[in-house]
């Protein structure tokens, strides 16, 4: 048992979206065995009512509220300073004498940091003593932004992909290890680093089978004779929006003309975009306080990320639900599943199309995969035993 200091960019909690699922489930990891100080960010006014929910957790919290309209204006400061956007977002006076006192005076032993920005905080904490886990190669994520965006979004998303990166080398460099989510995003990073192979591996997601299970009994959310196909996930978060828009506007058409068949949106704060897709037959729901019955009624889970990368928790919590999910193979590609028997890939519209319009045609077939998927969760997934590759790293701390 020792005294750890975790940072992380967002409260990890409730665990309602994709890094709060991760970022929680490694501080409940973390809690089993070290006495954990948290230092974290609230970005959602309706977040700060869970603070005590994490204290059976922690042996202190500080949690600073941070406005994002605020931030990304403050943000700015990274163009005059030649740094990543990204840092100054999350730059705060008021959590860095927290760290710095914490470090201080209540005899920290080691620090894990959840997403890059946060290990600006340990500038004068020892390397050999802190684990980052950056869940994804971020800087890609904002070169890939930018190829999808018009001038002059798409130099400045250019540009924090690339002074990103020097960032995440200098962490990779000076951290004792650093974690990925899959082995995919591991051999990204590489490549833009390959200095660090042996510094740096995968650190899966995993998924809650007993929470996200088809045994629950839940109430149908979807009128009487509709056949739901079901997207979810925070949509106020642009790959998600993104992944909408083209289903809704170039895959969607090709379908709705089978009786019963509406398309669901299912996520908190839906951007103005995605609310102008409803109609008779979108449905956009806004926040719902519970995703399950959503999934668990659902004919087809569709995931047609065009540009995500990396596990997404909203695949493997249908799966665990025993839904069929057709996913885009760029997330699909990391799940450890078979394509075809536990999920079906699909890229382009037409092949979205036929797949979709394939596990419409044969309910036999939905409940065929739905089932497969669920055991390869039960077999491949839990939380526990992907999380625990931190634990060696931790013990051989100095």
């Amino acid at each position: 048992m020792g005294n750890l200091l975790y940072l992380a960019h967002r409260l990890p909690y409730p665990p309602n979206k994709g890094d709060k699922v991760r970022s929680f489930h490694l501080l409940r990891h973390l809690a089993a065995k070290h006495r954990i100080f948290l230092g974290t960010f609230i970005d959602d006014p309706l977040d700060e009512a869970c603070v005590d929910k994490l204290r059976e957790f922690c042996e202190e919290i500080r949690a600073v509220r941070l406005s994002p309209g605020l931030a990304r204006f403050g943000s700015l400061r990274g163009l005059f300073g030649g740094e990543a956007l990204s840092l100054p977002y999350y730059r705060d006076g008021r959590l860095r004498a927290w760290v710095n006192r914490t470090i201080e005076q209540r005899g920290i032993d080691a620090a894990v940091v959840f997403s890059a920005a946060m290990a600006q905080y340990l500038d004068a904490f020892p390397g050999e003593r802190t684990l980052v886990d950056f869940c994804d190669v971020d800087s890609a994520k904002w070169t890939q932004y930018a190829s999808a965006r018009r001038w002059p979004l798409s130099w400045i998303y250019r540009r924090e992909g690339e002074r990103l990166l020097s960032f995440e080398r200098r962490i990779a460099a000076s951290a004792a290890h650093s974690f990925f989510s899959t082995e995919n995003e591991t051999e990204l990073f590489l490549r833009s680093a390959p200095e660090f192979r042996g510094k740096v591996s995968a650190m899966r997601n995993g998924v809650d089978s007993d929470y996200f299970s088809p045994r629950h009994e839940f109430a149908s959310p979807y009128a009487a004779g509709e056949i739901p196909l079901v997207f979810t996930g925070a949509m106020d978060y642009w790959p998600n929006v993104d992944a909408v828009e083209w289903f809704a506007k170039a895959i969607f058409p090709r379908l709705e003309a089978r009786p019963g068949v509406r398309f669901h949106i299912v996520g908190r704060n839906p951007a103005a975009a995605v609310l102008a897709l409803a109609g008779e037959r979108v449905a956009v729901s806004g926040t719902v306080p519970d995703v399950r019955p959503y999934l668990r009624h659902a004919a087809v889970v569709v995931a047609p990320l065009r540009i995500a990368r990396g596990i997404q928790n909203k695949v493997l919590e249908a799966m665990a639900m025993g839904r069929p999910v057709v996913v885009a193979s760029g997330c699909g590609g990391a799940v450890d599943a078979v394509a075809g028997r536990d999920f079906l890939l699909a890229d382009s519209a037409d092949e979205h199309v036929r797949q979709i319009g394939g596990l419409l045609d044969s309910p036999a077939r939905r409940a065929g995969i739905g089932e497969a998927a669920r055991r390869r969760v039960l077999d491949r997934y839990s939380w526990e035993a992907h999380l625990s590759a931190i634990d060696p790293h931790l013990a051989a701390m100095p």
